[in-house]
């Protein structure tokens, strides 16, 4: 089988980790798959890639000018469909996905066009919002990560043939660590995420103020980067918490940073399906998370492999951390549960069958 795979860049997201693992591990099994990044021009992609992957950056073939820059790339795309003759064509995120449609119309191509978050809450501009709604009825499938969004997606866009929910994979590599933090001296509540206003770090660190003179053992480290550390470090500073509470940066090695950490926490107000909860759980992290459109509700059980609270529900974001963070016998059954659940429901060779549900719906032959 042959895939022409489609994504905005290769950079340091969620998406980017799922495409370089499905990538990945189509070509291992045999596969040929052509990653193309479409707005991006070149670069070490920040997730290992198998050699076998062929890699095209599509800013390469057309330059980096204004003006024609989109009709030059759209052509360059519809020249290398031609060149590649895939069996299959998938892309990620709307502006990726509006462009593959594009390219594919009056072929043969099948084109699945996948949403990596919830349209019903993801707030994209108008013109996105509208080339979507036109477009999306062409793909011959659209994936979303979770029932829910599979439900609410058709209130966002009309006439759609067909939508599947197929999750994110743990990748295999990350079954190899365990978290190892439970006896440290000091302990970490870990957060891990793009910096920016929807993951509401802010509320974290609040929270984290609020908790710090009863647990004066633990310490809270914010992975990730964004337009909103500047002010997450003044929050720090303006609550006195420079030697607790520490802004880190983007992490190379997320699941070496998680195996050390005792406790995970995600405030949220909307995700895709958020790939940190999901590994951090994989870990072995007992996890607090806000119950937000949409993935931590499916990927907890309703509740019962992390904790739940409402995404405006301050009160209960500050009482689920004080059980974590006093408990250490929660904190590790939880996390012996979070694991064993995840891996099972989510592991790489499951999720890779349910892909090729897809492509077999779609006419292509596995």
């Amino acid at each position: 089988m042959k895939i022409l795979f489609l994504i905005s860049s290769l950079s340091a997201g969620g998406a980017e980790r799922v495409a370089s693992t499905l990538s990945n591990a189509w070509v291992a099994r045999g596969d040929q798959v052509t990653l193309v990044p479409t707005f991006s021009g070149g670069g070490k992609p920040f997730y290992a890639l198998h050699d076998g992957v062929e890699l095209i950056y599509l800013a390469q073939k057309v330059g980096t000018a204004r003006g024609k820059m989109y009709l030059s790339r759209l052509r360059a795309l519809r020249q290398l469909i031609r060149e590649r003759s895939p069996d299959v064509v998938v892309s990620f995120l709307p502006n990726v996905n509006i462009a593959a449609l594009a390219a594919t119309a009056f072929s043969c191509v099948p084109c699945i066009v996948c949403e990596r978050s919830d349209p019903a809450a993801l707030p994209i501009g108008w013109v996105w919002r509208m080339a979507c709604g036109l477009l999306y009825r062409y793909a011959d499938l659209v994936s979303v990560q979770t029932p829910a969004v599979a439900a609410s997606i058709h209130h966002v866009y009309g006439g759609l043939k067909k939508v599947v929910a197929v999750p994110n994979p743990l990748p295999t590599d990350l079954l190899r660590w365990q978290t190892t933090g439970a006896s440290n001296a000091r302990k970490t509540l870990l957060s891990l995420g793009r910096l920016s206003d929807e993951k509401q770090v802010d509320l974290i660190i609040d929270t984290f103020a609020k908790l710090a003179p009863q647990y004066p053992e633990w310490n809270l480290h914010v992975y990730g980067d964004g337009p909103r550390r500047a002010a997450l470090q003044f929050q720090i500073e303006n609550l006195g918490l420079q030697n607790r509470a520490y802004l880190l940066g983007v992490t190379t090695e997320p699941w070496r940073v998680m195996a050390d950490a005792n406790a995970f926490v995600m405030a949220s107000r909307y995700e895709g399906f958020p790939n940190a909860l999901l590994e951090a759980m994989g870990i072995g992290l007992p996890c607090v998370a806000t119950d937000c459109p949409s993935g931590p509700r499916e990927i907890s059980r309703d509740g019962r492999d992390a904790l739940l609270v409402g995404v405006d529900d301050r009160a209960g974001l500050c009482d689920a951390l004080a059980r974590l963070m006093s408990d250490a016998s929660l904190r590790k059954a939880l996390g012996q549960q979070a694991r064993a659940s995840v891996v099972e429901r989510y592991a790489l060779a499951a999720v890779l069958k349910s892909w090729d549900e897809l492509f077999t719906s779609v006419g292509v032959r596995v």
